[in-house]
């Protein structure tokens, strides 16, 4: 059953972190702390108020022709674009401006992306956005695809992450778990401890959302 979510606000803006304590399972690990980005993601206030936060540690030092977005990162991901552009971001693609592109998901988890938006990404130097970074195998995919589709990684942000550096990258984050969260965990299923305690799963969550079990 669904509890009061509890609320963190950054010190730097005025968004806040809504999290939830208890057991819950993800596709790649069990953590103890649901956070809720929905509103991050999906309400133009907060997703431009994260996109200031996370391009203000960019703008200055590196060159982006296109922002990755993962988890549904969509809204924020060009609300970047945009504040970026705005303070005369510097980039190389022949066109001036930032592209904001998905990538499609294969059966197998794998990053595809189409002929028509390969020219977005290949040549170009492309950051990388996700939601939250806690085990990095999304991560790790967009990495992945920009190499293989020929571009180069710029960085990685994220509006939370409970890790500082994934597969050698550097995460920039709105919110880290520094002060906020200390004892947030994710670990692999088979080394949880609360189900090592025989505690029941909560809910299951991914990058859509949360499901309660009855």
């Amino acid at each position: 059953m669904a509890t009061k979510l509890m609320e963190f606000p950054n010190p730097n803006g005025s968004l806040k972190l809504r999290v939830q304590k208890g057991h819950f399972a993800t596709s790649h690990s069990h953590i103890n702390y649901y956070v809720d980005l929905t509103f991050t993601k999906h309400r133009l206030s907060e997703a431009r108020e994260a996109a200031r936060l996370l391009a203000a540690k960019f703008k200055h030092s590196t060159i982006i022709d296109t922002i990755l977005c993962l988890d549904g990162t969509e809204v924020v991901g060009a609300c970047m674009a945009s504040e970026l552009t705005r303070v005369g971001f510097s980039n190389i693609n022949t066109h001036n401006t930032i592209y904001v592109v998905t990538p499609e998901h294969t059966t197998g988890s794998q990053l595809l992306f189409r002929d028509n938006t390969v020219p977005m990404i290949r040549g170009k130097h492309v950051l990388i956005l996700a939601a939250s970074v806690t085990t990095g195998y999304t991560v790790q995919g967009g990495i992945e695809a920009i190499q293989y589709y020929g571009g180069q990684v710029a960085g990685v942000c994220a509006i939370f992450a409970s890790t500082k550096e994934c597969f050698g990258y550097p995460i920039s984050a709105v919110f880290t778990t520094e002060g906020i969260l200390d004892d947030y965990e994710s670990k692999p299923s088979h080394e949880c401890p609360l189900c090592k305690a025989g505690k029941k799963v909560d809910a299951i969550v991914n990058t859509y959302g949360i499901s309660y079990f009855k």
